[in-house]
């Protein structure tokens, strides 16, 4: 999953001349304010160079992440939402995903840093007309009210930056917002799942209908022993590895999400939510079904079937008549 050519040579374009150390120091010390539970409803980040830093080492991995968390949620509902309002939107990673996926007709960004929104507008400048003219709004999801509204509402590592009360605030703010779809992304960590299940029940209660991940609608059967997420590799620029201290050419990203529409959409019926194990004539799958988990072990006789799971990857929705028993 890799950046579009468009916005690498933009940042490109706008780290020329700018000085690597520093670039590196402002990432260093971005990285552990954010790491930091005191972070939490402060402003983390308010210089153009700090911005500048995120951008390298943050904007591949969110649009990894929301092209393939959106990528899920498309496979499985006939929604092709037109408007996007990116909530948190940082320097616009999640909106470029977004439009390049779904080719939007009109995009409004909220964010809460200047600095932030700065840079985003300028990345954009020779994008597609829908980035190019997009509203750019100084908000903060936390406090601010949202009148605005779009088919499509995205909000990307935003939540997980929130007290508990602040988060259920805005979580009905998003709803609210939301004329068709709300799509969640955050990151792929215990903690992080932990409050999306609570966004979850929420907005079950709130009377949202889930599109993806999930097979159903009842309590997530991971709670307690394990956690809901997922991956994508992300190509690593020579900048990028630099900043980072890495040395391998690529990043995984771990990211969980959440998507829910206002009507009903036709759910997977089972998601595969481990690397399926592959041996000689059998591939085993661990899936999330209305059941339960449930471990499938698909043999070569199975044919069409071992030919899709041959394909299958973690994240993937997937059909198993005769899945094996439900896991404890």
């Amino acid at each position: 999953m890799e950046l579009p050519q468009q916005l690498r040579l933009a940042i490109e374009r706008h780290i020329q001349g700018m000085n690597h150390a520093k670039l590196k120091r402002d990432l260093q010390s971005l990285s552990e304010r954010y790491r930091t539970a005191g972070g939490r409803g402060r402003r983390l980040l308010t210089e153009d160079a700090e911005a500048a830093s995120y951008a390298i080492a943050r904007m591949p991995a969110t649009y990894g992440a929301v092209a393939a968390a959106l990528n899920y949620v498309l496979e499985r509902t006939p929604e092709r939402p037109e408007t996007l309002l990116d909530c948190g939107a940082g320097t616009g990673a999640a909106s470029w995903a977004a439009d390049a996926l779904l080719g939007l007709r009109a995009v409004t960004c909220l964010e809460r840093e200047p600095a932030m929104i700065r840079l985003g507008r300028s990345l954009a400048a020779d994008a597609s007309p829908a980035l190019r003219n997009a509203d750019w709004v100084r908000r903060d999801l936390a406090k601010d009210d949202i009148p605005e509204r779009a088919e499509l509402v995205l909000a990307s590592y935003v939540l997980n930056e929130m007290n508990e009360a602040d988060r259920a605030a805005a979580v009905v703010k998003l709803w609210n917002a939301a004329e068709r779809m709300l799509l969640i992304v955050e990151p792929g960590t215990p903690a992080a799942y932990r409050g999306l299940m609570a966004v979850r029940e929420q907005l079950l209660r709130l009377g949202a209908h889930l599109a993806a991940p999930c097979p159903h609608a009842s309590a997530c059967p991971m709670e307690g022993e394990d956690w809901c997420h997922f991956r994508c590799r992300i190509p690593r620029s020579r900048l990028h590895k630099q900043l980072k201290d890495g040395a391998a050419p690529y990043e995984d990203e771990k990211f969980s999400y959440l998507a829910v529409t206002r009507e009903p959409c036709g759910r997977a019926e089972a998601r595969i939510i481990r690397r399926p194990r592959i041996d000689k004539g059998r591939i085993g799958l661990e899936l999330c079904t209305p059941d339960g988990l449930r471990s499938v072990d698909v043999h070569k006789k199975d044919g069409e079937l071992f030919k899709r799971a041959r394909k299958a990857e973690c994240g993937d929705a997937f059909s198993a008549p005769g899945a094996g028993g439900t896991r404890s």
